[in-house]
């Protein structure tokens, strides 16, 4: 093999496809548009679901349930995780937990649930606890630490409106 042969074929600018300019070309005539109908002419675009004239799987599902936009965003982590990732003693908060890539992304609210066993004494910092895993912490003699939620929209205005004495 050579090195001339390798790299043939290969060009750093790829010319554009010229259509409609002649027979010799391959792309001719009708361009690759095909012969007639909306989508040989001008100016035609199709809705995305346009689905050829069956009506769109879009219409045909049924419209359900809906999206809270004021839901709060809930970070859950099992009491199994914790034991495996920390030492006895250790505080768990949310930085600890983002550093050791335990609770991911943006949430509102770290709720710990009651999966697993937990056999050292930890401290723990969250905004939630299900009830077995208040039992298996307040068991292995650690820590609860609820942490305050978001203050609603709502209550702020509340607290605005009465006078501070």
């Amino acid at each position: 093999m050579k090195i001339h042969v390798v790299n043939r074929g290969i060009h750093g600018h790829k010319k554009r496809k010229r259509l409609g300019r002649g027979p010799g070309s391959g792309q001719g005539k009708t361009a690759g548009r095909g012969h007639k109908g909306a989508g040989s002419r001008a100016g035609n675009s199709q809705h995305p679901t346009f689905q050829g004239g069956t009506m769109p799987l879009v219409r045909r599902v049924p419209k359900r349930g809906f999206n809270n936009r004021w839901a709060l965003q809930v970070a859950v982590i099992n009491v199994g995780q914790l034991d495996a990732n920390y030492e006895a003693g250790e505080l768990v908060t949310l930085e600890s937990l983002s550093d050791k890539n335990l609770a991911r992304g943006r949430f509102d609210v770290l709720k710990v649930l009651g999966d697993g066993e937990l056999t050292k004494k930890l401290r723990v910092q969250a905004h939630r606890f299900s009830k077995s895993a208040v039992e298996k912490i307040q068991q292995s003699g650690g820590e609860l630490i609820v942490l305050p939620a978001k203050t609603p929209v709502e209550e702020k205005k509340r607290q605005q409106r009465q006078p501070s004495k």
